[in-house]
């Protein structure tokens, strides 16, 4: 196991240079000006030639990539442009942790709820409960955050004034609640469906017969040899929602006053601000990576037979 994630973490500087290098490309070559984007569109072309020049935008492609991967090397991501004399390391690290709250939070609540509904509705196929399960599971996940939030924020909080509905307070907070489920409720559907189907598999298996011809309760059965194994599709799952928590969520952070990263991200695109977009890019191909090496030591800590070499 241990050579095989040191050839993983190997690997992991090639992968963040070609994810930066072509970032970076598209960046110099897509649509738009950052500085014109910046100043407007009436604007003297020598004032636009000046600030380009300033800022180095002016200078050879490998040249200017050089000087970036130099400065990220040393901890340094560059100045905004939209948000000027703002490094973007200060500007998004903050912002980063909210998200990443907000995010397992709502991981937390899919897991908590999904796993123990997509098992039930296992051990219950054919079953009424399992038709109103798999029936709740599609009506929930096709349904938008833009829809869930409003009528959310109508039941619990203006009717039953159980939550409050907007700012932010961190992690312990109450106001964490209601983006939590927002965000929460697709995923609970989702992990409902896969945990059903995976544990459908597992209960066919020879072993699962065998530990119930032995004797053994239906309880230690479902703990010991069918939940173990159905979660390894699961752990798949988690671990790209863990990489994921660093994206934050645009229209649930914009609904219920949250300052995380989504609107940063969001704003940034539309402004051309490249050094953020960089930024960004770099710590989420990290986080999908470093994800991805840990869903492949759970698999082998779940199921004993899988092993790397």
């Amino acid at each position: 196991m241990l050579p095989y994630i040191i050839r993983r973490l190997l690997w992991l500087p090639v992968i963040l240079l070609v994810v930066s290098f072509v970032t970076f490309v598209l960046g110099q070559y897509g649509p738009g000006d950052p500085v014109q984007v910046l100043l407007g569109r009436r604007t003297n072309p020598d004032v636009v030639a000046r600030i380009r020049h300033e800022r180095g935008l002016d200078r050879p492609l490998m040249e200017q990539y050089v000087g970036y991967m130099g400065g990220v090397l040393r901890g340094d991501f560059g100045e905004s442009f939209q948000y000027q004399g703002q490094p973007v390391g200060s500007l998004i690290f903050g912002k980063i942790g909210v998200s990443v709250q907000l995010g397992f939070a709502a991981m937390l609540i899919a897991v908590v709820a999904g796993v123990p509904l997509g098992l039930l509705a296992a051990v219950k196929q054919g079953s009424w409960l399992d038709t109103a399960l798999v029936s709740a599971t599609l009506f929930f996940y096709s349904m938008p955050v833009f829809i869930t939030a409003p009528v959310l924020i109508i039941v619990l909080a203006l009717n039953l004034h159980l939550v409050p509905v907007s700012g932010w307070g961190g992690l312990f907070d109450a106001r964490i609640f209601m983006p939590a489920l927002v965000l929460g409720i697709p995923s609970i559907a989702g992990l409902t469906r896969i945990m059903r189907a995976s544990t459908l598999e597992v209960l066919s298996q020879d072993y699962v017969r065998t530990a119930r011809a032995k004797g053994l309760t239906e309880l230690i059965v479902m703990r010991r040899h069918v939940a173990r194994n159905a979660l390894i599709p699961i752990a798949t799952v988690i671990g790209l929602s863990l990489a994921g928590l660093v994206e934050g969520a645009f229209i649930t952070e914009t609904l219920f006053g949250i300052p995380g990263i989504g609107r940063l991200a969001v704003d940034s695109l539309f402004a051309r601000d490249y050094p953020v977009i960089m930024a960004l890019t770099l710590i989420v191909a990290l986080a999908f990576v470093i994800a991805n090496l840990a869903v492949d030591v759970t698999y082998a800590v779940l199921d004993p037979r899988i092993r790397y070499r």
